[in-house]
C-alpha cells in the first residue's frame, strides 16, 4: 500500500541535485548546435520568468511517481499570487494546498495537518520565478532549442534542496514556454518526478479552491 502523505511529503521537500543525469530531459537531436552558454543562458532564464508570471491561472492533471516506481495521479490548479492545490481524487484521504502564505499536506486518515512556509519550499519557484528561478536559477544545456531545463536551489540553503524544471516551446502556452514536468531528488537521494499533462490556462478558478476542512477541528467520521 503506497503511504500518500509521504508522496505528498516528497512533492513539497523532495529535492536535490543530478536530475539531468537521471535522463529526463527528452531526448535530444545531436546535430543541433547551441547558441554561446552566457547569452543562451540569459536569454532562456528570462524566457521562463516570462512564462511563468504570465501564467494567472492554470489547470492540469498530473502523475507523480517516487524512486520506488510508485504513481499517483490527480490534478494541480494554480493561482496568482502563491496559490496551489494538488487534489489526488475524491477518494483519496488527503491534499496539498498552498493559501498564499503557506503550504499544508492534509492527512484526513489521521486527522493531521502539517505546513510550510512557501519561501521554505521547492516549488516556491512555481510562485515568486522572478525571486527564485532569475537569482537561483541555472540553466542545463540540452541541446534543443525547443527545450529549456532550468536546475532551481539556494546553494545557501540545500536543507531546501533542488528542482529541476523542464519547458517545451508551445506558441499557445503563456510567454511561448510550457511547463511539462519537474524533477526532484532530496539529499537522501529519495526522487520524485511530477509530469504535467492536459495544461489549460485562464480558466476560472475561486479563491475557495484553495481552502481546506481542517481535520484537526472536526474528527473525520466513518462515511
Amino acid at each position: 500500500m503506497i503511504k500518500h502523505p509521504m508522496f505528498a511529503r516528497a512533492l513539497l521537500l523532495g529535492l536535490g541535485s543530478g536530475t539531468l543525469a537521471l535522463g529526463l530531459v527528452p531526448a535530444l537531436p545531436a546535430a543541433i548546435a547551441p547558441a554561446p552558454l552566457a547569452e543562451q543562458s540569459g536569454d532562456q532564464l528570462d524566457a521562463v520568468v516570462t512564462a511563468l508570471r504570465a501564467i494567472t491561472t492554470m489547470r492540469a492533471d498530473f502523475t507523480q511517481t517516487d524512486r520506488q516506481g510508485n504513481v499517483m495521479t490527480g490534478v494541480m490548479t494554480l493561482k496568482r499570487p502563491g496559490k496551489i492545490r494538488f487534489d489526488y481524487g475524491k477518494d483519496s484521504d488527503f491534499l496539498v494546498v498552498s493559501n498564499g502564505k503557506s503550504l499544508f499536506v492534509v492527512d484526513y486518515e489521521v486527522n493531521q495537518v502539517e505546513r510550510w512556509p512557501i519561501g521554505n519550499s521547492p516549488l516556491g519557484a512555481l510562485f515568486d520565478p522572478e525571486r527564485d528561478v532569475k537569482r537561483y536559477g541555472k540553466l542545463v544545456q540540452t541541446g534543443n532549442p525547443d527545450v529549456i531545463s532550468v536546475e532551481v536551489r539556494d546553494p545557501k540553503k540545500p536543507e531546501f534542496g533542488m528542482i529541476n524544471l523542464i519547458f517545451v516551446r508551445q506558441p499557445l502556452a503563456p510567454g511561448g514556454w510550457q511547463l511539462t514536468h519537474w524533477v526532484a531528488l532530496d539529499a537522501q537521494n529519495n526522487r520524485t518526478r511530477v509530469q504535467l499533462s492536459n495544461q489549460r490556462y485562464g480558466v476560472p478558478v475561486a479563491d475557495s479552491t484553495f481552502t481546506f476542512r481542517d481535520p484537526r477541528r472536526s474528527a473525520r467520521r466513518p462515511g
